[in-house]
């Protein structure tokens, strides 16, 4: 969706590429800094229940393509991890991690192509996010069968967590549309 903007504006590589990091970058932190300020509106289960680190991932995703969608969706559990783990409680825990990685990372990734599309009509923002989720709780819970012996991960445990993370999967089904929508919005009048 930016590079849209970025190409009718004539922008040459290096602005491209300047914009876009300045973005990915946003979305890092917005991605890090929403699950903290969930924790301390609704309490712990926040996390599980409302996945909100995985709404900025999404957004981002949708505005900035694969690429960048999924080394948002990569970095951003990574930033968090080290974070919180320097001043507390580690989010998320260090067992999950490179499972939540992933799955963000495919999350991030599947919403990033439909950025094209969605830079022509934004309503594709609605199925890049249900695509999203669909492959990025599979890639969850196939990585979990697969390696997640060792992080005393289950297939239960993620089945158990995806059920939980449902109202959040509704949430996003929802915003993120919306937000894209108005976004898509905001820079064709400004663009």
């Amino acid at each position: 969706m930016i590079d849209s903007v970025l190409e009718r504006k004539q922008f040459g590589t290096g602005i491209r590429l300047t914009v876009k990091t300045v973005i990915a970058l946003a979305v890092v932190g917005l991605a890090v800094a929403l699950p903290q300020l969930a924790h301390l509106a609704i309490g712990q289960g926040a996390g599980i229940k409302f996945l909100p680190m995985y709404l900025p991932v999404l957004i981002g995703g949708c505005m900035l393509g694969w690429r960048f969608g999924a080394a948002v969706g990569m970095t951003s559990p990574l930033v968090s991890y080290l974070l919180t783990s320097a001043v507390g409680t580690a989010m998320p825990a260090a067992s999950r991690l490179p499972f939540m990685m992933l799955e963000l990372c495919v999350f991030a990734a599947v919403c990033g192509m439909f950025s094209k599309k969605i830079a022509k009509n934004s309503l594709f923002a609605l199925p890049a996010v249900l695509c999203a989720q669909l492959c990025g709780r599979a890639t969850f819970l196939l990585s979990v069968v697969l390696f997640g012996k060792n992080a005393s991960l289950t297939a239960e445990i993620v089945l158990g967590q995806i059920k939980n993370g449902i109202p959040g999967l509704v949430c996003q089904a929802v915003i993120v549309p919306l937000v894209i929508i108005g976004m898509k919005k905001l820079l064709d009048r400004v663009g």
